[in-house]
């Protein structure tokens, strides 16, 4: 990979449906060049998909939290099925520190972030932060 790659990762992840017209002409290649590199960047799994971001809030999900979840390591098999049929679950990471799984969720209301909760406390201690407000939101990975 190089800097012209790095500069096309860096402008699909400002923007995915930006012309490719337009990035040849940032990257100064022409539109097949930079087709093709797009096309390489994908077959060697470094962009992964396209992906639209969304207003969570404009569409009901006004609770924003993380929880932490500390299970056993004989759990996981049975947790990974679970939690991965759980559409509200955003990201769920295995960490280090206190508890093994950090656990990104958006529910419409606390009520049903609380029913969650309930659910996952059959695999663990759970440990829950609202959030707030979000100074820095989703974002791509610096390339350069």
């Amino acid at each position: 990979m190089d800097d012209i790659d790095r500069k096309i990762i860096t402008e699909l992840q400002k923007d995915a449906r930006i012309p490719v017209k337009l990035l040849a002409e940032k990257v100064f290649l022409s539109s097949p060049a930079v087709s093709a590199r797009i096309e390489k960047l994908e077959n060697d799994k470094i962009i992964l998909g396209y992906h639209a971001t969304v207003d969570p809030v404009k569409l009901g999900y006004h609770i924003m939290a993380f929880v932490n979840l500390e299970i056993g390591p004989t759990q996981k098999n049975e947790f990974y099925q679970f939690i991965q049929k759980v559409p509200q679950v955003l990201e769920c990471n295995y960490v280090t520190g206190d508890y093994s799984m950090l656990i990104k969720v958006a529910f419409p209301s606390t009520a049903e972030l609380e029913v969650f909760i309930g659910q996952l406390q059959k695999f663990g201690r759970t440990n829950t932060q609202i959030v707030f407000s979000s100074a820095v939101k989703t974002r791509g990975v610096s390339v350069m």
